[in-house]
């Protein structure tokens, strides 16, 4: 039951963030506000997706021969790591950015490509797979802060720009007259690397806590949590 609450979540979760007034507030208007929606999609909606997606489901296709190679080389640590930072930071290239505030289709797949580098990213630490089983909870720690890490020159070359680095954003009808585009942005990227932070640092507490119950003596293994 909580399994499918979790999926159930995780589908509610990526509507508000792609089908409800925020999409629209986000592309014309903030840029702080389309910065919340690709964490609601990187953060709650991918993980509670893997979460509440039972290994009976997920399985019998990773052992389809087509799949099996790329998806194991995908969510290898490393990889998974490394493509979630190079996706966000492609997609936050200015030109790239204001192509997909402007053309729909483009915002489509810039937003399907963040929640699947987020899918592959977390899969090392909620893999829902008999067969690819979540990393151990000492790994586990060691890769948070390996991805914290990498994504950190993306919110620094947006908090400390001294320009506004979207047009949309600079020209865009000041919803709050004394918000000004700067401060929109500063915003942005400071609330990209915090909210982060806290979510990756929540997660490694959760792991450390993990690991210490398993080394204590007489600890009996639960089953993934």
């Amino acid at each position: 039951m909580a399994q499918a609450v979790q999926f159930y979540l995780a589908l509610v979760i990526f509507y508000l963030a792609v089908g409800s007034p925020l999409d629209q507030v986000g592309e014309r208007f903030l840029f702080s506000a389309h910065m919340f929606q690709h964490q609601l999609l990187i953060y709650p909606a991918a993980v509670l997706f893997l979460r509440g997606l039972p290994s009976w489901m997920i399985d019998p296709l990773l052992s389809l021969p087509a799949l099996r190679v790329p998806l194991h080389i995908f969510t290898h640590p490393v990889v998974a790591a490394v493509t979630l930072a190079i996706v966000l930071g492609v997609w936050h290239a200015p030109w790239l950015y204001e192509l997909a505030l402007r053309q729909k289709l483009v915002h489509v797949a810039e937003h399907l490509m963040f929640f699947g580098a987020a899918l592959v990213y977390w899969w090392p630490l909620f893999s829902p797979s008999v067969l690819w089983p979540r990393l151990r909870h000492g790994p586990q720690m060691l890769y948070l802060l390996g991805g914290t890490i990498a994504t950190t020159p993306i919110f620094a070359y947006i908090t400390f720009s001294h320009d506004t680095l979207y047009a949309t954003y600079e020209y865009a009808p000041r919803l709050f007259p004394t918000f000004s585009a700067a401060e929109d942005q500063l915003l942005a990227g400071v609330s990209m690397q915090l909210v982060g932070v806290i979510v990756s640092m929540t997660v490694f507490g959760f792991a450390f806590y993990r690991w210490y119950q398993v080394s204590q003596p007489g600890y009996r293994n639960q089953g993934p949590s």
